[in-house]
């Protein structure tokens, strides 16, 4: 399990300090970004009680919350069963990259015929805000910016259906890189995505397509699915 996973927070860590009471639009991207970060492990239990309290709110708008994470696979509930978080086992976790794969590489290939440059220059702030936390020795925030890159890239081809497919393959695969990760392993996929974006400024697309693959080659190197 990945060290971000093992610092995972008490509840109450979710809200900035001086926050007391928050919309259910508030809540659900301070839970996404925890799981993008790693901060709650595969499997932590989302009590609704302790959400509430955590928050401010009443059970009902943190029902509304894990529901939308439900809907994108992230958060598994079941009647009568505390909510808790995905845990893919190696089976999942391969058919989650592999539509990860599938998805990602249609998608670089209409952002490289889409992309305006208001949104490479986005992109490249993304990066740089990635590259300054992993220089920092910031890795939790560093794999959430990676995630959001890839997010942000999505959203620049165009096609609503497949980035909102994205949008859930995503933190699932956050999910499986705490679970499966090798130890050791670096994360310095700030390089990887700035060659990603000169490909798509250049409107190279099977430079583009090449290096997601390769991109996605390294990601899945990283895991060892038979220690569990």
């Amino acid at each position: 399990m990945s060290a971000c996973a093992q610092a995972a927070p008490r509840l109450p860590d979710l809200l900035a300090a001086g926050e007391t009471r928050l919309s259910a639009e508030q809540i659900y991207p301070r839970l996404f970004d925890a799981i993008l970060e790693q901060r709650l492990p595969p499997g932590s239990a989302l009590p609704e009680q302790a959400l509430g309290n955590a928050f401010g709110v009443s059970r009902t708008v943190i029902r509304r919350v894990l529901g939308r994470l439900s809907d994108q696979r992230v958060v598994v509930q079941r009647p009568s069963h505390t909510a808790h978080l995905a845990a893919p086992d190696p089976w999942e976790a391969r058919q989650v990259l592999s539509a990860r794969r599938l998805a990602e590489t249609t998608l670089i290939g209409l952002a490289t015929q889409r992309s305006q440059p208001a949104q490479i220059r986005q992109l490249r702030q993304q990066v740089e805000r990635e590259r300054h936390h992993h220089e920092r020795g910031a890795r939790c925030t560093a794999i959430r910016l990676g995630g959001e890159f890839h997010l942000k890239l999505a959203q620049m081809a165009n096609n609503a259906p497949l980035a909102r497919f994205l949008d859930g393959l995503v933190p699932m695969t956050s999910l499986i890189i705490a679970r499966y990760e090798a130890p050791g392993c670096e994360h310095c996929a700030w390089q990887e995505h700035a060659a990603i974006i000169d490909a798509v400024e250049d409107g190279d697309s099977e430079a583009a397509l090449t290096l997601m693959h390769r991109h996605l080659d390294r990601l899945e190197a990283k895991l060892e699915f038979d220690r569990r």
